[in-house]
Formats: structure tokens, sequence, C-alpha cells
């Protein structure tokens, strides 16, 4: 029988469907009508146990926001602290499973994700406003996680190479560190909750996984999953609520080891300042991984393939309503071609179609709460005084939270708007005087996420390669759309901690080193 290495062999990004074929259209139309007959209650997961709180709160469709998706429950911090204990039962029975079987679990469940893509595409666009290839693009990168860091748990678990000596016998092999907390955004619900979810499993921790209250259904249909293809009682712990109500409670517990956490800088910080003390019972200091967002610029050189830039900041700009720690939110224009491509750009995002996701003739769908879209008004509001607003800047409907595609150039590198993460619609446009100019504001915020730059003068690539300070960095293409394996992604500064997810050093942040000598001979 071949083994589990043998049956996977070489890992491949899941290819991303286009929705052209009749068939395909067919079968998201019934998913996403499946969905919205299906409203159901989701109770907590504690050790494999369904558990209901006093309170629930309800997920909502943000194109409708009438409508519900599903209730969950408003976990208080006793039960926040029962996950942590059920977590800490099943961690050294977890920790000794062998790391093929732990693999196969993420195999098991890529392929159930695969079976099940459908309903986790229509999930995304009904419960975060995905519009269907967005949607597709995250249910399949969640699927690569599963099958990359599978067979990266695999390469890790084999004896790792020491410098040989007389006498003794020398190891070093990785072990798992112990119960952990996974807190994933709402804006990748799926791919990067799996992502966090599966590096810290199939490592041989336990976790309590904690999902925005904006996608807690996504969350729990995938705990579910798990639980269909064998994972073992408390492995994965579902806690939902208010981060303000259970965050801190989640990450001060002496029982944890590590948190990792995807969101903004200031729930970023506050999560490194609580996990930096040390509490009684707790021996050892909790392991933060962060990433935490960006201002990502895209330089466009004055010897740029024009029509090709102006493209990628579009797409880069507003793709999911700029709702993207990636996202371009600086468009950083050398003098030459600033008036030509500023009017190029307009006219181009003046053909972006805003409506419900569901229709798959609408490019963007509405931003996902009324905080948030409240918030980018604001924003809008100021960068109106800090530039000249070239398009867009309005809501688009009454009834869900929708807003046009927004472009405000003339805007000064100091300015609030290109200083501050917005987290919207809402594109910034500069003007550089020369290449040095546009590398110089490229760098000046407090972030390092993602970054582009477009030239044909190869030596400016090659500088930039150097000075672009990022732990992204992407050359004639857009600054969004990392893949698997293929651009493992992580920033610096104030994006994080660069933790490189989808790349071959990541689950080095889940396990211990531990190195075994014996006297031989």
């Amino acid at each position: 029988m071949a083994t589990v290495v043998e049956q996977r062999q070489t890992f491949q990004n899941e290819p991303i469907r286009s929705f052209q074929s009749p068939h395909e259209r067919s079968a998201m139309e019934t998913a996403i009508a499946r969905i919205r007959a299906d409203r159901k209650d989701y109770d907590l997961i504690i050790g494999g146990k369904r558990v209901s709180s006093e309170k629930q709160f309800v997920s909502i469709n943000p194109a409708h926001p009438a409508e519900v998706i599903g209730r969950a429950q408003s976990a208080t911090v006793e039960q926040a602290r029962e996950a942590i204990a059920a977590a800490q039962r099943a961690f050294p029975g977890w920790s000794r499973v062998a790391a093929e079987e732990r693999a196969r679990l993420l195999f098991a469940a890529a392929d159930a994700v695969r079976a099940r893509r459908d309903e986790f595409d229509a999930l995304l666009v009904l419960e975060v406003g995905k519009s269907w290839p967005e949607a597709d693009g995250d249910v399949a990168e969640g699927i690569d996680f599963l099958e990359f860091y599978g067979r990266e748990m695999l390469r890790y678990a084999k004896r790792r190479p020491l410098t040989p000596i007389a006498g003794e016998d020398n190891e070093m092999h990785y072990i798992p560190m112990g119960v952990g907390v996974v807190i994933p955004p709402w804006n990748f619900a799926f791919a990067i909750m799996v992502g966090m979810t599966s590096a810290a499993i199939v490592t041989g921790n336990t976790v309590v996984l904690k999902p925005s209250s904006d996608s807690p259904v996504i969350a729990a249909r995938f705990v579910e999953l798990l639980e269909s293809c064998g994972m073992p009682p408390g492995v994965v712990n579902l806690i939902t609520g208010s981060g303000g109500a259970i965050g801190d409670a989640l990450v001060s517990d002496p029982r944890v080891r590590f948190i990792s956490f995807t969101g903004s800088k200031e729930v970023g910080l506050r999560i490194n300042r609580l996990a930096a003390d040390v509490h009684p019972g707790q021996h050892w200091i909790k392991r933060v991984v962060a990433e935490m967002g960006g201002k990502d610029g895209i330089v466009v050189a004055a010897d740029a393939d024009v029509a090709a830039a102006v493209e990628g900041v579009a797409s880069a700009a507003f793709g999911f309503q700029g709702q993207k720690c990636s996202a371009c939110s600086r468009a950083i224009i050398e003098a030459p071609i600033y008036d030509d491509f500023v009017r190029r750009l307009a006219e181009r995002v003046d053909r972006i179609t805003v409506g419900d996701p569901v229709d798959p003739n609408n490019f963007m769908g509405p931003v996902i709460n009324e905080r948030s879209r409240d918030k980018i008004e604001s924003y809008i509001k100021i960068g109106k005084s800090e530039g000249t607003l070239l398009t867009g800047g309005e809501r688009v409907s009454d009834e869900g939270y929708f807003l046009e595609p927004t472009v405000i150039s003339d805007v000064a590198p100091t300015a609030t708007i290109a200083q501050e993460e917005i987290f919207g619609p809402v594109l910034a446009v500069i003007k550089a005087k020369d290449y040095d100019d546009a590398l110089a504001i490229a760098n000046n915020t407090e972030f390092g996420l993602t970054g582009s730059v477009y030239s044909s003068d190869r030596r400016k690539l090659e500088r930039a390669r150097d000075e672009f300070y990022v732990g992204n960095l992407y050359l004639n293409r857009k600054c969004t759309g990392a893949m698997v394996g293929v651009h493992p992604f992580g920033g610096f500064n104030m994006s994080g901690t660069d933790s490189k997810a989808g790349g071959p050093d990541y689950l080095l942040l889940f396990i211990l080193a531990k190195s075994v000598s014996e006297k031989v001979g």
C-alpha cells in the first residue's frame, strides 16, 4: 500500500474556478439557495461536546443586514477557560500521535473541502460579502494550506542531519508546544482560519479557535468537517463571541503556550503586551505569531507599462472592497506619467460594478459591517480635505454596507489617508518627483507588508529588491494574491512578526527543537 506521502505526491496549488461553465454557475446558485434556507444555530464545541450559552448573537449578510446566516453562542469567560482545559486534556494524547497520522487528518480535510467547495464558497459570499471568484480563491487557499502543511509536517518529522562526532549518537527532533489560541480574521474567513488552525494541530498542538464575530458560521462548519474526518475531541475547541469579552482571558491564561493572531495592529499589540506577562503557574514565555495589516504601495515608474500598472492598481485596491491587509492603498506615480495614469485609472475604476455579490456580475460587494462602513466614510471625508476626489466617495445603496470605489489623487506622502490603514475601497494617489522619491515614499509608513513596482528598467527593479522594505515584494504585477508555497506571506515592522504563512519555515513557529545526545561505543 502506498504511504501517505506517495499518495499526495508533489504539492500543487488548487486551481481557482472561473464559473464560466453553466454547471459551475448552477452548482453555486444551488449552494447559495441552500445556505439561505438553512439558518442554523451553532453551539460552542468544547472537548467535542456541544455547549450553549445564555446569550447568542447573529451572523448577518452584509449585503442585506436583515438576513441572518446563522446564530452563534456568546461564550463566557468561564466557557473560554473550559475550552482551554479541554485542549490541555487532549494535548498529551494528540502530541504523541504520529506525524503521518496528523498529516493524514489534514489531507482528509482537504478532500472533504473539495467535496463541499460550493458550500464554503456560498458561505463566503453570504457571510462576508465576497464575489464568486474571491470566495473560490479563499477556499482554494484553505485547501492549499491543508495540503502544504501536511507535507511540511512530514518533512519536519524526518531525522535532522547533524555534524557527526566520535563516540556519540546525536539527533535533533521537533516536539509540539502545547495549548494554543488561534484568532483568525473575517476577511479571509476560510483560508486564514484554516491555515492558522491546521498549522497548529498538524504539529501536535491543541487549540482554542476563536473566529471573528463577523464569520462564526464558516469556522463552525470547518470544525464540524474536521470532526467528520476523525479529529479527536479537544484537539480543536470552538469558542465564539466578542473578543472584548473573552479575548483577554484566552490570551492571559497561564495554560496557553502560544497565540496565533491575524487582525488589526491595535489588537495585535494588545495581545503581545498581555502575552508578555507571566502569571502564576506559567512556566514559559508565550510565543505570539501575529499578522497585523499594512499600508501597501504600488510604485509606477516613468518607464512602466501604464496600462498594465493601471489594471494592477485597480485590481489590488478594490478586490474584495479593499478589505485585504495586502491591498494597494497607495499608488505612487512618477511625475512624467502622473496625469496620464490618473486619467486612465479614473476610467478603469468607473467601470467597476458594485452590488450584491450573489450576482456574479458584480466585482465589488459590501464592506463587512456598519462600523466598518462608517469608519471608511470618515476617512473619505478626511481624504477630500487632503487631496482631490477623483471618483467615488459615496454609498451605493440604502440597504447593505456598499460603498463606491474611491480614488483620491494629489495626496501628500504624509497625509492621514497615505499613512493610516483604512481597510476599505479607498486609494490615495501620490505624485513622486522621480524614482528615488518614489521608493522613499513607499518606505515612509510604519507598516511593511506588501509592495509592488512597475518598471521596464531592470536596474530599478533590482533596487526595489534591495530597498523596498516589505515582506512581500512584487515586480510588474499587483501586490495581492499571494499563493501558498509560491509567495510565503508575512510582513515587517507594524505588519507583524513576518510569520511567512504558506512558507517552508512557518511550522517552526508551532514546534520546539529538542537535541538528544547518547554516548556510544
